[in-house]
């Protein structure tokens, strides 16, 4: 968070109110901007043992609330949840390893990408060692974990078609039911499934490293509030150009420290 610091508070204060009708409004009249996560995607979003919240996109939305200065709070919810509480005004942006699809984009703004990924697959290395290649994935007998909502769901029904779908709620959920033979790999963002294998050393996983698609990671916001987007553009340019977003992101990419802190 402390790398973030320098480029929140270089912020300057709006000297003209937005409308109080607008997003952006409802967070100045406010003092709270209200950010949805599934708190459950290492390293981008994550709860410890403790109950707290971490991650880059948490690091993130705390150096936007500094920038706008007012609090954050953290509205927490299963991934299928975030873009239904954002278009009911639940909550003002959502920050969690949310794909800038033409799908999504058709109905929400997005800024960014703050970062890129792709699908990849988790499975047991005894798995991966028994297939004879991708074409594996889709066979009626392959039980594939996917999080519900997700363009991870999306591309095994487009791509996998004969497999058996699992959808999940979470990452965790899915991770579960890989270890405990219950599929027979998890679909997933590139980092997640990396990170999986990092966090259970000795379960025996695999990750695919190279993804199989292009995802841009943006984050999502109201299509109605142009004066908030543009902030948002302004906010996330600066955090580039000073060198802030690349730091932060090598610090949960690189030091791994933090996997210590979950359960």
């Amino acid at each position: 968070m402390m790398l973030l610091t320098l480029a929140a508070g270089c912020a300057p204060a709006s000297t003209a109110g937005p409308s109080p009708t607008s997003v952006l409004g409802r967070i100045r009249t406010k003092g709270e901007l209200v950010v949805g996560t599934a708190a459950s995607m290492p390293p981008l979003n994550m709860t410890t043992k403790t109950g707290e919240i971490i991650g880059l996109e948490i690091d993130l939305a705390q150096a936007m609330a500094d920038a706008m200065r007012v609090k954050l709070r953290l509205a927490t919810m299963p991934f299928v949840d975030l873009l239904p509480a954002l278009e009911a005004g639940q909550v003002d942006m959502i920050l969690s390893g949310m794909s800038m699809t033409p799908e999504r984009n058709m109905k929400f703004a997005f800024v960014g990408p703050y970062l890129t990924s792709g699908k990849s697959f988790l499975a047991k290395e005894t798995t991966v060692a028994s297939s004879k290649g991708s074409e594996d994935l889709n066979t009626p007998t392959m039980r594939l974990a996917a999080l519900r909502g997700s363009t991870s769901e999306v591309f095994v029904q487009q791509n996998m078609p004969k497999a058996t779908l699992v959808s999940t709620k979470d990452y965790d959920e899915a991770i579960i039911l890989l270890l405990q033979d219950k599929v027979d790999a998890m679909i997933a963002d590139l980092p997640a499934c990396l990170f999986a294998v990092r966090r259970y050393p000795d379960r025996g996983l695999y990750a695919l490293e190279t993804p199989l698609t292009y995802e841009p990671i943006g984050i999502a916001l109201s299509g109605n509030d142009p004066l908030l987007l543009n902030w948002t553009q302004n906010w996330l340019r600066e955090l580039e150009t000073t060198g802030a977003l690349e730091r932060t992101t090598e610090r949960w990419f690189k030091d791994t420290a933090w996997l210590r802190r979950l359960p």
